[in-house]
């Protein structure tokens, strides 16, 4: 189940600590920043940093962080690591747009035209971010688990007491497309929930969902990641949603909601891991 959505809309200033929110639900912290999109210079020192080009729309600043200060264990979520798992060689497959196809067999169009939809680096953003943990000072952090999130505790109708949206960053793929990451997150007062997702879809080619979710149980202080890679070529989308009842418009609005798409792509990649940080579990593995 998903986290409600939130305004995009981020802060007017550029002022970090007005920008930031903190919520505490004991033992855990949680806290969601939201700022503008960097301006040139960051841009510029970001990209350097990455040795890539970055997207269009990218909100450097921008973060939500789970903190379990008992342990010092944490994990963040932000746009700079999260690029940084982008693929940087092109070794792991080049993705060509619909109709790059025909410009190479064309004489009217030369190498040069395929260059600009070509690239020695995954130019779709496809990361594949689970984010950035700190282990405890002590002992191990996140590690493989047959268990996974508790779906039906998440589909109680229990009070919200914090909740947020934060875009890492968006790319519209040249036109072709769109890829963008943003994280979710919502806090009841027994458990609480983060999604990470990545959506990418490059019109014609494939369309890629990618998401990363930490639910946290506060009472037995007990956090699992649930990592789940979805993908399908892009035609083959187009046919199930019209299969599910959908008209040509209907599908074309569909295709920019990732809501309405994940569920009919088939499942490419699933890890589940969890660490249990109470003090006597944390005792029991020092």
């Amino acid at each position: 189940m998903d986290p409600p959505t939130a305004p995009l809309t981020p802060p007017a200033n550029d002022d970090p600590a007005s920008a930031t929110r903190t919520h505490h639900q004991p033992p855990f912290v949680i806290i969601s920043r939201k700022l503008p999109i960097l301006k040139a210079g960051p841009i510029d020192a970001l990209s350097a940093r990455l040795a890539i080009p970055i997207p269009e729309m990218i909100f450097g600043d921008n973060l939500v962080s789970i903190t379990h200060p008992p342990t010092g264990w944490s994990i963040s979520f932000s746009a700079e690591p999260a690029l940084d798992t982008v693929d940087k060689t092109g070794e792991a497959g080049m993705l060509r747009v619909a109709y790059a196809r025909e410009w190479s067999s064309s004489r009217e169009r030369t190498s040069a035209g395929i260059s600009e939809v070509v690239r020695p680096f995954d130019w779709s953003y496809s990361a594949a971010y689970k984010g950035d943990e700190v282990p405890p000072a002590q002992g191990q952090g996140l590690r493989h688990t047959d268990e996974g999130i508790p779906v039906e505790l998440l589909k109680r109708r229990d009070p919200i007491l914090f909740a947020d949206e934060v875009v890492l960053y968006e790319s519209e793929l040249d036109d072709n497309g769109i890829s963008v990451m943003s994280v979710k997150v919502r806090v009841m007062e027994q458990r609480m929930l983060l999604l990470c997702r990545l959506y990418m879809r490059l019109d014609g080619v494939v369309v890629r969902v990618r998401d990363t979710r930490v639910y946290v149980d506060f009472e037995r202080e007990v956090v699992i990641r649930d990592y789940t890679a979805r993908e399908d070529v892009f035609e083959n989308v187009k046919k199930n949603l019209y299969m599910s009842g959908l008209m040509p418009d209907a599908i074309t609005i569909a295709l920019r909601d990732s809501n309405q798409v994940a569920n009919l792509l088939p499942v490419v990649e699933h890890t589940l891991d969890s660490v249990c940080l109470a003090a006597k579990s944390y005792d029991a593995t020092t």
